[in-house]
Order: C-alpha cells, then sequence, then structure tokens
C-alpha cells in the first residue's frame, strides 16, 4: 500500500472511530487506561455464552463498569435503574473472539513491497502499520489476540503498551516479543547476502540448549507472555523444507523448561509431523499449524493436552498466493503441500477430539477478516458451528490462561461482548457480519 494511501486510511478510521473511543486529552497528555463506567445493558435476539450452552433467546446482559455481572433471559435478569440499555435486536451476543496466532505488526502478505521490507522500511514503519491493524482486528471483534512473533526491536510489546494505556484502540495482547529458531531456520531471515541481515540471541535466533535459554531470557526481559519457537520449517522462509526439523529434541526441551521456568508457556511452529511429535514431548502449549499431522502425533497431543491453533486462513491464503503468482518456487510448492494437508489435518483432529483454539497467522491473511476461520473450520473440519464458536472463545481463553476473565459470558467476567447479526448457530458465516464490540466495558462498535 503506498504511503498516501495508507495515510488516507488512518485517517477515516481515526474519524469513523470518534464516537466510539473515548476522546483522547488534548496536548498529548496520557489518556486513561480505556475501562468502561457505569451500568450498561444489552438486550438481543440470542446469546450464545461460550461455553457450549443451548443458545438464550431474548437475552440480556447487565455489565457493571468493565465486568459482566448478570446473564440470561429478559424477566429472569434485573435492569437497574440507572442503566444505560442498548437494544441490539436480531442480533447474537457472543463473548469477545481469541485469535491465538496473529502477527500484528508489519506488512501482510501480498504487498508488493514485503518481500524487501526487512531491508527497505524504516525501523518504525512496521510498528505505525500495526496501529492500524490492531484497530482492524478489534472491530473484527477479536478482543483478545496472542501474538506469536514480531520484527523490530520488540514493536509487538509497545503496542500493547499503547493500547492497554489508551493512546490507540486494539486487542489486548498476549505476544511472545521475537520467535526463537536455529540459525538459518523458519524463525531467521534468509534469503539476503552474508553481513546484511545477521540475527543474534536477541533476535531469537539461538542454537544449542545454552543460546536458547539466553534467547528465552531475552524475550521475557523485554516483556514478552509468550514464548514461540519454530520446530520445523516453514511454508514463507526461504531455503528449508516446510515439515523438516529444526530443533532437537533436547534443545526444545531446554527452551520449554526455561519458559516454564519464568511461567511463560510455549508455542511451537510446526507442520512436519516428526517436528509435532518432538514439540509435544517436549511441553509446548499449542502446536501452530500442524500442516502433516498423523495419527501418532494427534495421539501423543491428546495425552498431553495439547492445544492444535489450525490456522487454516493461513493455509488457504498460501495456497491461493501460489495459484495466482504473488509466491513463486519453492515457496509456493511449500505452501500447496501445506495448504492441501491442512484439510486432512484439521478432519484428523477433529475426529480424534483434540482441543482447538482459532488462530488465523494474521499478517498471511488481511487483518479483520479474522472470523473467516471460523468458518474455515466448519467447512474443512468438519466441526458443528458451536464447536467452532467455542474454539473461538473459551478454548482461547483456556490456552491464553485467561480462562477466568474471559472467554465466556458469565457474572464476574471482564466485559468483552460482540454481537454478529442473525444467528451463527444456523450459518456461520454470520461471525463475520459483526454489528457490535464491547472490549473492558467500552463499546468500540456499534451498528445503530
Amino acid at each position: 500500500m503506498k504511503i498516501y494511501k495508507l495515510i488516507s486510511v488512518l485517517i477515516m478510521n481515526a474519524c469513523l472511530s470518534l464516537t466510539a473511543f473515548p476522546q483522547q486529552p488534548a496536548g498529548g497528555v496520557r489518556p486513561a487506561p480505556p475501562e468502561g463506567k457505569g451500568v450498561v445493558v444489552l438486550r438481543a435476539a440470542r446469546l450464545i455464552d461460550g461455553t457450549g450452552a443451548p443458545a438464550i433467546n431474548n437475552a440480556v446482559v447487565v455489565v457493571n463498569d468493565n465486568k459482566i455481572t448478570a446473564v440470561g433471559p429478559a424477566g429472569s435478569v434485573t435492569v437497574p435503574t440507572n442503566a444505560r440499555v442498548i437494544d441490539l435486536g436480531d442480533v447474537t451476543l457472543l463473548p469477545g473472539f481469541i485469535d491465538a496466532h496473529t502477527h500484528l505488526v508489519g506488512r501482510v502478505l501480498g504487498d508488493p513491497e514485503g518481500d524487501m521490507a526487512a531491508v527497505r522500511d524504516y525501523e518504525s514503519f512496521a510498528a505505525i502499520l500495526s496501529v492500524a491493524n490492531a484497530r482492524e482486528t478489534l472491530m473484527a471483534g477479536f478482543t483478545s489476540v496472542r501474538n506469536v512473533g514480531a520484527a523490530g526491536r520488540f514493536d509487538d510489546i509497545a503496542l500493547r503498551k499503547a493500547i492497554n494505556e489508551g493512546w490507540v484502540p486494539g486487542p489486548r495482547m498476549e505476544t511472545a516479543g521475537h520467535a526463537i529458531g536455529i540459525t538459518g531456520g523458519h524463525c531467521d531471515a534468509n534469503g539476503f547476502r552474508p553481513g546484511l541481515l545477521q540475527q543474534s540471541v536477541m533476535d531469537g535466533v539461538a542454537d544449542g540448549p545454552e543460546q536458547i535459554r539466553a534467547a528465552v531470557r531475552a524475550q521475557i526481559k523485554y516483556g514478552a507472555d509468550v514464548i514461540k519457537t519454530c520446530a520445523t520449517g516453514g511454508v514463507l522462509s526461504e531455503g528449508d523444507a516446510v515439515g523438516a526439523t529444526q530443533y532437537s529434541f533436547e534443545e526444545l526441551k531446554a527452551l520449554v523448561d526455561e519458559a516454564n521456568k519464568l511461567d511463560r508457556k510455549v508455542a511451537a511452529h510446526a507442520h512436519g509431523a516428526e517436528g509435532i511429535k518432538l514439540a509435544v514431548r517436549a511441553g509446548v502449549a499449542s502446536i501452530e499449524h500442524g500442516s502433516f499431522l498423523d495419527e501418532d502425533a494427534v495421539a501423543l497431543m491428546k495425552a498431553h493436552g495439547t492445544f492444535l491453533v489450525p490456522t487454516l486462513s493461513a493455509g488457504e491464503a498460501v495456497e491461493r498466493a501460489a495459484k495466482n503468482g504473488v509466491l513463486k518456487g519453492l515457496r509456493a510448492e511449500k505452501a500447496l503441500a501445506a495448504g492441501a494437508a491442512m484439510r486432512h489435518a484439521i478432519k484428523l483432529a477433529v475426529a480424534n477430539k483434540i482441543q482447538i483454539a482459532l488462530g488465523t497467522d494474521a499478517g498471511v491473511i488481511q487483518h479483520g477478516t479474522n472470523a473467516h476461520e471460523f468458518v474455515l473450520m466448519v467447512e474443512w473440519g468438519g466441526m458443528s458451528n458451536m464447536d467452532a464458536i467455542n474454539a473461538g472463545t473459551l478454548n482461547g481463553a483456556k490456552l491464553l490462561g485467561w480462562d477466568n476473565h474471559l472467554g465466556s459470558l458469565s457474572a464476574g467476567k471482564w466485559a468483552d461482548i460482540v454481537a454478529v447479526s442473525g444467528d451463527p448457530l444456523k450459518d456461520i458465516h454470520n461471525m463475520q457480519q459483526v454489528t457490535f464490540v464491547m472490549k473492558n466495558g467500552v463499546v468500540y462498535k456499534q451498528a445503530h
């Protein structure tokens, strides 16, 4: 996207959000963290609470400041006399959606400047783009994300700080800093002449247990909530096979042990079955992608309670990019192989009742289109509409360790609430028609 077009989009987005996002003080004064104030009552034709329980018709949710205080059918919930009542009509209320695999910082796959961004963009450019990306994500109903790797020097953590302090609108973020992987692997920057992009332990490029421990410590030192590693090759990296293992078991175990010791979970990028098995045995919390899952890997994941974050949207996107020429050569070959394999892998995971959390790999797909993942989980994986909804709500909260506060519409939880048109239990495509977004008791989007 040309810079003048980007500026016009940012200005338009800022104008659209003025009525929803709290006004910032003049003169650069630090705003207050965005948190709802007062009592708000939401009415809707139906409600799905995120737990798998049957939908509630003629639903009411009471919010006091930033917390839900009551949920139920009209007539069973007392509406406080001082409440502001918002009647949303023929919509379905849901918990705020959770995307467990995003890359909010930087350009999107297919951007004509993307392949050279690492050496041509100004250092702060990716962080500036992340502000628009975060807003698009929130307006699509995703009030929480897990950001699993970012370019720059901890631009994702800077974005998290800006959102939390109220400078810019965006989802609450659990973020990883730099992903950690081998020299020349998927987490490294390859395809450039020697000396041009020399990554260090600080940047997440680490070999052997001691360097890996140091890389984990460095990410946590600068604010990482979760550790991301690359257990296998990837689709978009140069020069590595998509399913080939990268770290050894001993290296992965050192990474997981160090992360767990410092109270962090590990998310493992893993396409190939052998890399998946190594990562699961090492104790990772989640397998990202899992394209070439086999029966043995599924059994191991089930035994260890490992989540799958399938990123079907990314598989569809890279497959399309290979077919239309955006990806070429080895990257196109890998994209076609992974995209085809994902269709089998998700069916295998669903059939074996693996824990699944929604994740899109946003950044490979356009930010703000995240809810398409609900559709693919149903159409590719054979999940029920309700199970797909649970994957993007309570299951995501469990994976992120936030289920005490988020993931379901329950009294005492934070007021992250989304409305979609119609009934998504009848048509899962309705998950893409978000008409209302509340995060932490603050209304960011309202259709009328």
